[in-house]
């Protein structure tokens, strides 16, 4: 027996509310979308977010039903006719959009919308009546069909005139509810791609960003670059292509930038047994985008700088300073993609120390200060990273040993990341008007520079007291003063 398609009781008593609200004026509502997507595919989410159709006067109406339920408003397209309410519950936030008919009538509605998964929809009266939504569902372009399928397919040719965004909206609900995309709908993506560059980049990030998080970003990005849509977001990632390296490297800097990207996401498979190092993952830098995601962008930059760096000495490919030269891109890019300051941050120390890592399994004895010096918070990302990195390098000249010795240096360095986090804190010695006053200095990064060595020498014992601080940061200065 076929299993009941249901609205769950809870969001059913705020749809009763809503529909004898519209009742009251005459409103027909049609509930369409996302909303019943996911009942369909049994992944309704613990906060949901449902959205409405009706023939014209969208803004009025919510505007009028937010003061009525007591819930936030906002107008989110003017021209076009589209608000927002939300409303906190005890035990969920909802968010209800109201949209015009983009058309003259609900078909014409149906057709302007992106994917034919979206494109179905229930007359919210009827839902009263009928418990069971597919004897309700108007469905005129074969989203169940497709559902089936696990297929995403436009619903018209003009989909991505009408809103280019969704060239990338295809590749994040392939990437969630891993649908493939339909050839007809690849082919236009391929031909429209240009008209990408006229979104908003931070519509563009917020996409982008549903794709990271997914465990398997990896082989969507190779799709984009394929059909080179990543193109059109990156430019800068075009100079990394046919860029050859030396014998420890097997792939050019672009191959294996993504490669490292792979790398990474099974690095962090592996790791899954370890809590700590999830629950690290998945804290949220900025908005809704959590560390795993700003950690996949740092692995697609780490090496951008390396194309500018390229030098042929003594018959040896190298690339010194690129990780330097590709903080000049990182701003750019971060700048473009409307990222917050600390995403800022967090991606220069993964650009600038990915290599650090490195160079310690090549020496013996790690001390506590060439552990994390300078990497702060990012320790564990540039670890990961580095991991990832090591993985992708498999070159003539590497090594089984090598790459274990490597693996064996950074999963000590986790173990002491973790370690460090759980010590208590020293009290400060010294602090930044302690050095003003006593150095006649004004306010600058080397204030910061000094107070980070002290408290490195501090950590391990090396110093106990404030004058052996102010010794300390004295022979600091000498050494950086030119």
């Amino acid at each position: 027996m076929r299993p009941l398609l249901s609205i769950r009781e809870k969001d059913r008593d705020f749809l009763k509310t809503i529909l004898k609200f519209a009742d009251k004026r005459r409103v027909k509502l049609y509930i369409v979308g996302g909303y019943l997507r996911d009942i369909f595919l049994n992944r309704q989410r613990g906060n949901p977010d449902i959205d409405f159709s009706l023939e014209r006067g969208a803004i009025g109406f919510g505007r009028e039903l937010a003061a009525e339920i007591k819930s936030g408003f906002v107008v989110l397209d003017k021209e076009r006719g589209a608000c927002r309410l939300v409303k906190k519950t005890a035990q969920a936030v909802y968010t209800f959009d109201f949209t015009d008919f983009r058309g003259k009538d609900l078909d014409e509605d149906l057709r302007y919308r992106d994917f034919s998964i979206n494109a179905m929809c229930v007359e919210l009266a009827e839902v009263s009546k009928e418990r069971d939504l597919t004897r309700l569902l108007i469905d005129p372009y074969g989203g169940t069909r497709d559902l089936k399928a696990k297929l995403i397919r436009m619903v018209d040719p003009r989909a991505f005139d009408d809103d280019p965004l969704r060239i990338l909206r295809a590749f994040s609900f392939s990437c969630l509810l891993g649908f493939k995309i339909d050839a007809l709908t690849l082919k236009s993506i391929k031909s429209k791609k240009d008209k990408l560059s006229q979104v908003s980049f931070e519509r563009i990030r917020d996409e982008l960003f549903k794709i990271l998080d997914r465990p398997d970003a990896f082989k969507y990005l190779i799709e984009m670059d394929r059909l080179k849509v990543l193109k059109i977001i990156f430019p800068e990632f075009e100079v990394m292509r046919n860029v050859r390296q030396g014998p420890y490297h097997h792939l050019d800097v672009w191959q294996h930038t993504l490669e490292t990207v792979r790398q990474l996401e099974k690095v962090i498979v592996e790791l899954k047994r370890y809590r700590h190092i999830q629950g690290y993952l998945d804290e949220v830098i900025s908005g809704e985008r959590r560390r795993r995601s700003l950690m996949k962008l740092g692995a697609l930059l780490h090496d951008i700088g390396k194309p500018a760096a390229k030098r042929r000495e003594e018959g040896k490919t190298k690339f010194h300073g690129h990780e330097r030269i590709g903080l000049g891109f990182v701003e750019i890019i971060a700048k473009r993609l409307k990222l917050s300051n600390g995403e800022l941050d967090a991606l220069n120390k993964m650009v600038l120390w990915h290599l650090r890592p490195g160079y310690l399994a090549d020496i013996r004895q790690i001390t506590a200060r060439a552990q994390f010096r300078d990497t702060a918070s990012e320790g564990l990302s540039i670890l990961l990273l580095a991991m990832a990195d090591q993985r992708a390098t498999k070159g003539r000249l590497t090594s089984r040993a090598g790459r274990l010795r490597h693996e064996k240096v950074v999963m000590g360095l986790i173990g002491a990341y973790f370690k460090k986090l759980k010590e208590k804190k020293l009290p400060r010695l010294i602090n930044g008007n302690d050095l003003m006053d006593k150095f006649k200095l004004q306010p600058s990064p080397l204030i910061g520079k000094i107070l980070s060595e002290v408290e490195e020498l501090q950590a391990i014992g090396r110093i106990k007291t404030k004058t052996q601080a102010l010794e300390i940061s004295r022979k600091t200065l000498s050494r950086e003063k030119p």
